[in-house]
């Protein structure tokens, strides 16, 4: 590592390696409609959409003009631009926005209070406009802030926007404060598993109630202050320019936007809809196969089962402990002839006993100090678990995919679990194959995720791709990801804030979001319950010992896990199938497993409609009712899908709630069938059995026939119609395992759609697209009583 050494203040050489590395990992390349010069500070102009501008800002023209960093795709594109200059500045327009670098006039002698006060960066102003020439977004000044990190001579790269005393931001990944509005407050945007509130996962998106939003090109860690002392403030620590995005337009436009420029959202095998059963963690191939068939014999669906961790002989082995799983092959025949799918768990350490920590090190593929030795575990968590695979090396990703394929997936299993996706091994002050830990902190899981999505797609062509990870990037949704929110406590507490922690990751870009059902931490065997528990805990004491409102909790978590992108139970806790509780909460965990496979021909549909649009299906309500003040910070509540309005019960001993019903619709409760109309908050009944659950007016429900897991065909049951407005939506269909979808619906080899239309007027469903699915759509239409 004495390489590293010699490079320490020649700070352009690591950068211009890490951009040279990114472009080869197939991001887009830089091709800007000009560069500005203001006065040694350069300004560079991108487009790639009418309604998408980058602007890069560097004392360094070479480094103003290069391509984006990691996870960018997209190739720029000046179609309908127009670049013209006046009074010095230089605009460029479209058809829907006009950006604008102010002209910058030869600085004069400075003031005695500049000579010691004023920055030394040349000023640099940018405006972004809407069609109608009114002001968007403005950056109103940028620095750069010399300092040492990790060996290097390198800045602080930052930049300010203006911002509006209404104006409301969401995104910016995961954060489980419990607070859904971003105003005001201070995000340290990096992956940290130790973050006291949960851990924390940076996708440097940050989107504006005011029909903008703004993707950062840096993954260092980066703080964010949005509308903090009337500005909106952006500082990386590691970097020699600002470089950031600007999509202009409504919420989906947006979504479109972000999908341009970082890749679509795969459509997930349709098992991943499903129910997903994990356990921290089954410790034998008997374990599994008994767990599989207690849902088989009490009738309830299942689709995936889930290997945990160490079903390894050593950390670091990829193998399967033949002690405990003699025939993992034999395994997953079993569940696959139950119409059962496996994901198994693979980390990404090498204990240095290990077969392979050598091979590894010598190869130069684990993660480094500046001396180039290994670094072994976390000292200050007494982690003693090996080093870090360096997934920014694409040997070392292609090398880790084909032990993976041929250690692992030659056992039958369908998917896998890359957990430590952050990582979990801390890379700041150790050293990457493309630079530093500190520089390169939060782009780990794009690359971890790439080499197992690239190579599963290469060798395995026919079977869909499907990933459990617990962090992400920009780009990371393109890798087939369902996220979660890591290690969260099985507390009252967690569940609350897990709502609104959900709704700003889908607010991010990327669809794909759920958590631990139950919490994964340790279950207290005391109760801290304030009210008596609603659902009797005494049949369940093996497992929640005088936790007495631990049923009741599950309950509620599962309520509200069933209107997620994901449903998936884990933990560790003594057993954790939804019969071991107690019959109380069996019961209502049995009514909503069998609701959301009732759903799932509304459920694919959604995700089939966010891979062509890239818009997330689990929104807050500021997405869908956006001119409604009284949504931007509602945390509580959210919409699942066009139809839904989903308010959980988040609270010990409640069995009501104040729900909230946005202006614009009127709203049915699902439950009861009773039309309210919007702009007023009522007070809902929610006894233990009952999430509150509204429908919007004008509303298309398509529902599906019981099935045991989506290996089965399911028939549509019911195409709910709820009047009061004319509605569309879009049903959707295909075999549910291939990459076939790709093709496009209604192609051959594709899958089915038919697009549903209700003339609330005429009171008539029409169907139109593939026959046969029309068909049983119209057979089935239920109208809800107005």
């Amino acid at each position: 590592m004495d390489r590293l050494n010699k490079v320490a203040g020649r700070w352009s050489a690591g950068l211009v390696l890490g951009l040279a590395l990114s472009v080869a990992a197939g991001a887009a390349v830089a091709a800007p409609l000009a560069v500005m010069d203001r006065n040694g500070s350069y300004v560079s102009v991108e487009t790639y959409a009418p309604n998408i501008v980058r602007v890069t800002i560097s004392q360094d023209k070479d480094l103003a003009a290069s391509a984006p960093g990691y996870g960018f795709v997209a190739d720029s594109d000046a179609k309908g631009w127009r670049h013209d200059q006046k009074g010095g500045a230089d605009v460029f327009t479209s058809g829907t926005l006009s950006l604008e670098v102010a002209a910058q006039p030869w600085p004069g002698a400075p003031s005695q209070m500049e000579r010691y006060f004023a920055p030394s960066l040349p000023p640099v102003s940018v405006k972004v406009r809407k069609a109608d020439g009114s002001e968007l977004v403005a950056m109103t000044g940028w620095e750069m802030s010399p300092h040492v990190v990790n060996g290097e001579r390198t800045y602080q790269a930052g930049a300010s926007f203006s911002t509006s005393a209404d104006e409301h931001f969401y995104g910016l990944g995961q954060n489980q404060e419990g607070i859904l509005d971003l105003r005001g407050r201070a995000i340290d945007c990096k992956h940290f598993y130790d973050a006291p509130h949960g851990e924390t996962v940076c996708v440097p998106f940050l989107v504006s109630s005011k029909g903008y939003g703004v993707l950062w090109d840096n993954p260092s860690d980066t703080h964010v202050y949005p509308a903090v002392n009337g500005r909106t403030l952006w500082q990386s620590n590691v970097g020699e320019r600002v470089s950031f995005f600007v999509i202009t337009g409504g919420y989906d436009e947006i979504y479109a936007g972000y999908r341009k420029l970082t890749g679509a959202t795969p459509l997930p095998p349709k098992a991943a809809f499903g129910l997903i059963q994990s356990k921290a963690r089954y410790e034998s191939q008997q374990q599994i196969l008994d767990a599989a068939k207690g849902y088989r014999d009490r009738g309830y669906p299942l689709d995936v089962m889930v290997l945990d961790w160490f079903h390894w002989t050593r950390m670091g082995q990829m193998d399967i402990d033949p002690t405990y799983f003699p025939d993992p092959a034999a395994m997953n025949r079993t569940l696959h002839d139950q119409g059962i799918s496996s994901i198994i768990s693979v980390w990404p350490r090498y204990e240095k006993e290990g077969r392979y920590f050598n091979f590894l090190a010598d190869k130069g593929w684990l993660l480094k100090d500046k001396d180039g030795k290994v670094v072994d575990g976390l000292a200050f968590r007494s982690d003693r678990t090996g080093g870090l695979i360096d997934s920014t090396n694409p040997e070392a990703r292609a090398w880790y995919w084909g032990k993976i394929r041929d250690n692992i997936a030659s056992q039958g299993f369908d998917w896998f679990w890359l957990d430590e996706t952050e990582p979990d091994l801390v890379p700041d002050g150790y050293f990457y194959s493309i630079g530093s830990g500190d520089r390169y902190h939060n782009v780990f899981p794009l690359l971890h995720t790439q080499g197992v999505a690239e190579g599963s797609r290469r060798d395995r062509p026919d079977k869909r791709n499907l990933i459990l990870a617990r962090a992400a990037y920009i780009g990371s949704q393109r890798h087939g990801g369902l996220f979660w929110s890591s290690d969260i406590s099985p507390t009252w507490d967690a569940l609350k804030r897990q709502v609104p922690t959900g709704l700003n990751f889908t607010a991010s870009g990327l669809a794909y979001w759920g958590n631990d059902i139950g919490g994964w931490q340790w279950l207290p065997q005391t109760t801290t319950a304030t009210k008596p528990p609603l659902l009797d805990p005494s049949d369940a004491r093996a497992v929640v010992g005088q936790n007495n409102d631990y049923p009741e909790l599950l309950a509620r978590w599962f309520q509200y896990g069933t209107f997620t992108p994901t449903l998936r139970i884990h933990g560790m806790r003594k057993e954790v199938e939804i019969w071991q509780y107690g019959k109380g909460a069996e019961a209502v965990m049995a009514k909503y497993l069998k609701l959301r496979y009732a759903l799932m021909p509304y459920l694919y549909s959604m995700g089939h409609a966010t891979y062509e649009t890239g818009a997330p299906f689990m929104r807050g309500l500021f997405m869908d009712f956006p001119n409604d003040p009284k949504v931007a910070n509602l945390g509580d509540q959210y919409m699942f899908g066009p139809a839904f309005l989903v308010a959980p019960i988040t609270d010990q001993g409640v069995e009501e709630r104040d729900v909230y019903l946005p202006a614009g619709a009127d709203w049915y409760d699902y439950w009861t069938g009773q039309k309210v109309a919007g702009g007023q908050t009522i007070r809902v009944h929610a006894p233990i059995d009952t999430i509150p659950l509204f429908v919007r007016a004008g509303s298309i429900i398509p529902m599906g026939a019981p099935i045991q897991s989506t290996a089965t065909p399911q028939a549509i049951n019911a195409v709910k119609v709820y009047p009061g407005r004319d509605a569309d939506f879009t049903l959707y269909d295909d075999d549910g395992v291939t990459n076939a979808y790709e093709k496009g619906a209604n192609e051959k080899g594709g899958g089915k759609s038919v697009k549903l239309h209700w003339d609330d007027k005429a009171g008539k469903l029409t169907a139109s697209g593939d026959k046969t699915l029309s068909a049983q759509a119209l057979a089935a239409v239920q109208i809800v009583s107005r």
